[in-house]
């Protein structure tokens, strides 16, 4: 701003010390080497194990905003498990993730990550302990043969769309009310335990041939 009237100039100066403030990257092409050379080295430590890690379930997220969407979750449940047909405690020494604590909520999600075990499991090649001496279960000297280590993601997840078009709105429709329904439903979920109490109080004064005290 430009000082009034017959006045001095002003001379300020705003850009003191700004060597301070300057942050050079001159180690970005050595820090992209080591990383490269950190994930090749990786790969050779767990081959021939895939590079992608264990696998994942298929789990949505959270939040109205983005439940619509799904993504790898921590660990396979054990009732999704118990389905598939894999023992829990050998399901982490072939390369899957199991979680204890979460549950599942629907049945789509269980069968969903339930195909995803039968999956994993059809394309394993499980390498015997000791070679003289395989198991139930390991697969052939051909198919080991053949083996190759997998660098690319682990049965990748894909998006489900919803495949939906405008459409006029029925007479039925119109009729019904939504907020009415949830109203209904939540009331009913809150008065549950109150009805069933006073059914069972009910019964029990039938069952006695209590009767109730006349108003005045």
């Amino acid at each position: 701003m430009a000082p009034k009237h017959n006045n001095q100039v002003f001379d300020s100066h705003f850009h003191k010390d700004w060597q301070r403030y300057v942050k050079t990257w001159f180690n970005q092409a050595g820090k992209k080497k080591r990383r490269r050379t950190k994930r090749l080295e990786k790969a050779k430590a767990i081959a021939p194990r895939p590079v992608a890690g264990l696998l994942r379930p298929v789990v949505h997220c959270q939040t109205i905003r983005y439940n619509a969407r799904v993504r790898a979750g921590r660990g396979f449940t054990l009732d999704e498990l118990k389905a598939a047909g894999i023992n829990k405690k050998q399901a982490r020494s072939i390369g899957i993730a199991v979680d204890h604590r979460r549950k599942n909520r629907s049945q789509e999600g269980l069968q969903a990550n339930v195909l995803r075990l039968k999956e994993y499991r059809s394309r394993l090649i499980l390498f015997p302990r000791k070679a003289s001496a395989p198991k139930k279960g390991d697969s052939t000297q051909a198919e080991i043969d053949v083996a190759t280590q997998l660098t690319g993601p682990l049965l990748p997840i894909k998006q489900v769309l919803s495949d939906t078009t405008a459409r006029v709105i029925s007479d039925d429709e119109k009729k019904q009310s939504a907020f009415q329904t949830m109203r209904m439903y939540r009331a009913n979920a809150k008065l549950v335990g109150m009805r069933e109490k006073r059914a069972k109080e009910a019964a029990e004064d039938d069952g006695l041939g209590v009767k109730g005290k006349k108003k005045k």
